[in-house]
């Protein structure tokens, strides 16, 4: 084992053992407008209730559920056919409503997103249709549904000439009781139409914890559109693999793609931690809920297809995203189609120059401890928001089994650090982009900015060029 990766090892060892031993209270039952505010970005230290052990653990013995290679053949690389930053049309941003308690509104928030092609039915005719879903405080992570103003481009980057959308469905907890505590939750979302033998479409989900260990708990499930009565059901595990890869964004693959090399399993999951201790990059694995029952019972294990991922750092020589940093962020994904052109994208924030575990001023959290440090975690010199395209060839290929998916690299990139609001290039701040939703019919490309309107996030939006 390298130093390097010893060293990082007992770094992760260290942390862990903390913040056990920092969490010494319970979770508050009082109501909902007795938890302060964050101090900085960081979240409460409380103990970890983990999800039911007998639902989770349920099909602990059952075998991992990666499916065989399909009998197709990936097609090659074509550059013609893919997506390419050039192709991005900047439209502008809006603002998101202020309608909401703090503590369960769009303050503090950003971390899933999806689009609902059938939402806001009487809305303008502006060329910006159908309606976002979206979770709130990244404390509780309720669920609200928004209307989607024209975008407005500001020379000045003045919010108050941004457009703000509408509540169409206030907040709402549409976790059903399946989730205890969960120590900085991680969220993901995604609206598809009725699979299979389903008579609705359905608001897919997956939460997971930020430390987590070696979770390897079930974590998604699906509800119902009414957020008033969203009839929540899983929860379910994806095979045996660790909360680390799988317990964030939801996307969706298109049914064409997904019914030619990944057996029909048209929605896409997957997760980055930073650490690097699940994989050190992004990881892509596909599934489908409904083909395992409507629903699937409580604790199963559902069938995947791996198309994308990389070793962990613990792995001597393992594969790694081209230029990877511990302090990388990549919370946000989509699979991009305009015309016969595709690609699949990941929206976050990168790591520039040196990296390091520690505070933010450089100090390398090592012996002797430093005695203060502001935000401790892991830093890089500079962070830029970025836009990573995968072509989606190379993950066809690791489907069919011929290639490795763990080989594939982003053949682009695109850096959207000049239209945010509260980042400029080249400085210290991490959160930059958050969750990200596509409209396929119009080719619009919905991306959160952490923190762009004061302690709410704003939405921008790109419309990818025919």
């Amino acid at each position: 084992m390298s130093k390097r990766r010893l060293i990082l090892f007992s770094l992760i060892a260290i942390l862990f053992i903390l913040a056990c031993n920092a969490a010494t209270t319970t979770n508050p039952e009082g109501p909902i407008d007795e938890i302060a505010e964050p101090d900085g970005d960081d979240q409460p230290a409380e103990p970890v209730d983990e999800p039911d052990e007998e639902s989770a653990d349920e099909s602990a013995e059952e075998p991992a559920a990666e499916v065989s290679p399909p009998e197709a053949t990936a097609p090659a690389s074509n550059p013609e056919a893919l997506i390419m930053p050039e192709d991005f049309v900047y439209e502008g941003a809006f603002r998101l409503p202020s309608d909401a308690p703090d503590e369960i509104g769009w303050m503090w928030s950003g971390g899933a997103l999806t689009y609902y092609p059938d939402g806001d039915p009487s809305g303008a005719d502006d060329g910006y249709p159908g309606s976002l879903f979206g979770t709130g405080h990244n404390w509780n992570t309720y669920v609200s549904e928004i209307d989607i103003p024209q975008p407005v481009i500001s020379a000045s980057k003045n919010l108050e000439e941004l457009n703000t959308a509408s509540t169409l469905q206030p907040f709402a907890d549409i976790q059903g009781g399946m989730f205890g505590y969960l120590e900085i939750p991680r969220v993901g979302l995604e609206y598809l139409p009725a699979q299979g033998d389903q008579d609705s479409g359905k608001l897919y989900f997956a939460w997971a914890q930020h430390m987590g260990d070696v979770d390897k708990f079930a974590t998604h499930g699906w509800a119902e559109l009414d957020l008033s009565n969203p009839q929540s059901v899983g929860l379910w595990k994806i095979g045996d693999l660790l909360n680390f890869v799988t317990g964030d964004y939801l996307f969706e693959i298109p049914t064409e793609w997904a019914d030619a090399y990944t057996g029909g399993r048209s929605l896409a999951t997957g997760r980055y931690r930073d650490g690097g201790q699940g994989a050190e990059g992004p990881s892509i694995f596909a599934i489908a809920p409904w083909q395992e029952g409507n629903p699937p019972a409580d604790g199963a294990t559902l069938s995947y297809v791996t198309l994308l991922t990389y070793d962990d750092i613990m792995t001597e020589d393992g594969t790694m995203l081209n230029s990877y940093h511990n302090s990388d962020e990549w919370n946000g994904a989509a699979w991009l189609t305009a015309g016969d052109r595709a690609a699949v994208v990941f929206v976050g924030n990168k790591g520039l120059g040196e990296n390091w575990y520690g505070c933010s001023d450089g100090t390398v959290w090592e012996e002797p401890y430093p005695e203060a440090c502001e935000e401790r975690g892991w830093w890089s010199t500079a962070f830029e928001a970025e836009i990573i395209f995968y072509d989606p060839a190379d993950l066809a290929a690791a489907a069919t089994g011929e290639r490795d998916p763990r080989e594939s690299q982003p053949y682009a990139v695109l850096s959207v650090d000049d239209v945010l609001y509260n980042a400029s290039p080249g400085d210290q701040m991490k959160e930059r982009l958050g969750a990200a939703a596509f409209d396929r019919a119009n080719g619009l490309l919905y991306v959160m900015e952490q923190f762009g309107d004061e302690d709410k996030p704003l939405i921008h939006v790109w419309r990818i060029a025919e």
